[in-house]
């Protein structure tokens, strides 16, 4: 493992480990009709001042030149956390968990892309035991790095030495129950990206508004947690009515 991986999952011990699931997925999902179906709708917001980013100098890593296309003078920074103009939190993935029953999941493989030395997008997400597709869409070529992490230890899930033109698409396998994937490029290592592992078609990842719909839900009260990669994790519960919506708000803050 790099030094970048292990200060990577080190420093992320709190705000990742306690985020996570630790006792697995919940168990087959069924899809059934769903009539009536209500709604969850609301949004994540943001409080505070936003944490500084990591800082790269790109003299110190290869292909500096082509990396360098969106730079900051000879810097790349990493903003792990980011807020838009009104309060939204971007990057945060909501999902009702345990929900045995509802619409049809059909998942496709996750897509994640290499573009100007960067993964995008920063997070996604993943099924355990499904595909995920990395495309390079960069002259240079990347090595890939995956991890899934916990308290107990560390998995390595991906790892491509060359991700050329071609890119690569590979099937992850999330053990011990575990929920987060972290990948990123072992020659660029502001390269970063994350996955949340789901297991039913109820989830949403919010953009700069921090807003989320979950719809088509059958009528019931259910558990919505709502998860950063930095800034941990949160849940509520919330009843949902026949053709009803129901409104949820999460707020984050970096300590």
């Amino acid at each position: 493992m790099t030094k970048t991986a292990t200060r990577l999952i080190c420093g992320l011990a709190l705000g990742g480990a306690l985020s996570m699931g630790m006792t697995g997925l919940a168990g087959a999902y069924e899809s059934v009709p769903v009539t009536d179906g209500g709604a969850l709708q609301g949004k994540v917001l943001f409080k505070g001042t936003p944490p500084p980013p990591q800082v790269f100098e790109l003299r110190r890593f290869p292909d500096e030149i082509f990396c360098g296309g969106i730079s900051e003078k000879g810097r790349r920074l990493l903003r792990e956390v980011i807020a838009g103009p009104d309060g939204g939190l971007k990057d945060v993935v909501v999902v009702i968990e345990g929900i045995q029953k509802g619409k049809p999941f059909t998942f496709e493989s996750a897509k994640m892309e290499a573009n100007v030395c960067q993964f995008l997008p920063f997070v996604s997400v993943v099924t355990d035991k499904r595909q995920i597709t990395v495309a390079n869409r960069d002259p240079v070529s990347h090595d890939i790095q995956g991890y899934a992490y916990d308290l107990s230890g560390v998995d390595i899930v991906l790892h491509r030495v060359t991700l050329d033109k071609q890119g690569t698409t590979d099937v992850i396998n999330l053990t011990k129950g575990r929920k987060v994937f972290t990948m990123q490029c072992g020659r660029h290592p502001y390269m970063q990206s994350w996955g949340y592992a789901i297991d039913n078609p109820y989830h949403a990842v919010t953009n700069l508004d921090g807003a989320f719909t979950i719809g088509d839900l059958p009528a019931g009260t259910y558990k919505v947690k709502a998860w950063h990669p930095t800034l941990g994790s949160q849940e509520r519960n919330v009843t949902v009515t026949a053709s009803g919506t129901a409104p949820l708000e999460f707020t984050f803050e970096y300590r």
